[in-house]
């Protein structure tokens, strides 16, 4: 692919003009044979960007570089995903092999003296390394072809080799098991640790804890990393000079308002126990991650609060730690005739909805009383004991 050749000034103008444009086809229709450049390339161009506007917006603002118009973009991390992972692992060289758009490689690659990208992809190829001579990356070499096969041309091993397997199949569904994946991390395990003092996987943040454990029992840290509270990606790290042990498991929500950390192992979990009550004054929510991770007895004998219901997942207490990682909302009142006591409470229909093992989700919630979601007060419903209960909360924290 000749980008320099394409990926002209008029293009760049164009995404200039339009980067904020709602329907990029319509504007398509509307400069056909108007204009002298590829105008498909630059629509092109225009949605991809706008694509990762919120997921990376240091690339997406910048106009130089040059966006794959496929997958990649969707299926890359994000900034702020990839900034935290320049946290966990440093040293002199590393290896990426699965590069795609190159966000991952281009954080961790700060780390590290020399940096290996590996891509079978040829155009994302020839699109990173365009990217990358924009970016001043001059310590970056670039690989076309099956990762593995390359990590294999090398005699000397890695201080990190970065994974991150296509999560979906041939017929584009969505795989959940490390083995179905490509590269199959679990088949070529050994090469890896033989090439590589430290082995992160980024994974699907659909994949099972323990299954995950269960396919790399070698694994010593897990983090279960969140955005905003939406859980965003796992990752797995194995180090050479760790040796065996449980694995930590490491809860991070990257919020607005900062981080938010909780660490646990399975053997601990397994350890707690929960209490039960009625609701209190407070009903807390964990963040994403925890739910995700499943310390759900810990969590509550940590931080002193009862459940709800065993699998409601949601707590309460008279008081809660400013420390806590998750949602706090006041109990405002119970609702015991939602259908008349809503109208009336919120009038503007403005209430945002929390459902847990309730009979109805959140989208039928919202259908079924005519809500939307808005403002600091919040409807929870849950299960309490053997009863559907529906409460008025607003949020604390």
């Amino acid at each position: 692919m000749e980008i320099q050749k394409v990926y002209t000034k008029k293009v760049k103008k164009f995404i200039q003009d339009y980067l904020h444009e709602k329907d990029p086809f319509k504007l398509f229709l509307s400069l056909q044979k108007k204009v002298d450049y590829d105008l498909k390339l630059a629509v092109e161009q225009l949605t991809a960007r706008q694509k990762g506007l919120k997921k990376i917006p240091d690339w997406a603002n910048n106009l130089s570089l040059f966006f794959p118009v496929n997958l990649s973009v969707e299926q890359a991390s994000s900034e702020e995903t990839a900034l935290f992972k320049t946290e966990l692992v440093k040293g002199t060289s590393m290896i990426d092999l699965t590069g795609g758009f190159g966000i991952d490689t281009f954080y961790l690659g700060a780390n590290f003296k020399s940096v290996n990208y590996c891509e079978r992809d040829e155009d994302l190829v020839d699109i990173f390394r365009y990217n990358m001579d924009i970016l001043g990356m001059s310590h970056v070499k670039t690989f076309h072809g099956d990762g593995l096969e390359i990590l294999g041309r090398f005699p000397e091993p890695f201080d990190l080799i970065y994974v991150d397997p296509a999560r979906r199949g041939e017929h584009n569904q969505k795989l959940f098991k490390l083995a179905d994946c490509e590269p199959d991390v679990v088949a070529n395990w050994d090469l890896m640790k033989s090439k590589g003092k430290n082995i992160l996987v980024k994974v699907s943040p659909m994949l099972d804890l323990k299954q995950a454990i269960n396919e790399l029992p070698e694994v010593q840290q897990i983090w279960v990393l969140s955005v905003k509270n939406e859980v965003k990606e796992l990752l797995l790290l194995w180090q050479e000079e760790q040796g065996l042990s449980e694995a930590q498991i490491h809860c991070v929500d990257l919020g607005t308002a900062g981080r938010q950390d909780f660490d646990f192992t399975l053997a601990k979990e397994q350890e707690a126990s929960s209490t039960f009550s009625e609701v209190k004054s407070y009903i807390i929510e964990p963040m994403a991650s925890i739910m995700k991770a499943g310390a759900f007895k810990l969590f509550g004998q940590q931080f002193g609060l009862d459940k709800l219901h065993p699998n409601s997942h949601l707590y309460t207490s008279d008081s809660y730690s400013e420390d806590i990682p998750g949602r706090v909302f006041e109990v405002i009142r119970e609702f015991k005739q939602p259908k008349k006591e809503l109208k009336s409470t919120f009038s503007s229909g403005k209430v945002n909805v929390i459902s847990r093992n309730f009979a109805l989700s959140a989208e039928e919630i919202k259908r079924k009383f005519k809500l939307k979601d808005g403002g600091e007060d919040f409807l929870i419903c849950t299960k309490v004991g053997e009863s559907y209960r529906v409460f008025h909360g607003r949020k604390m924290r």
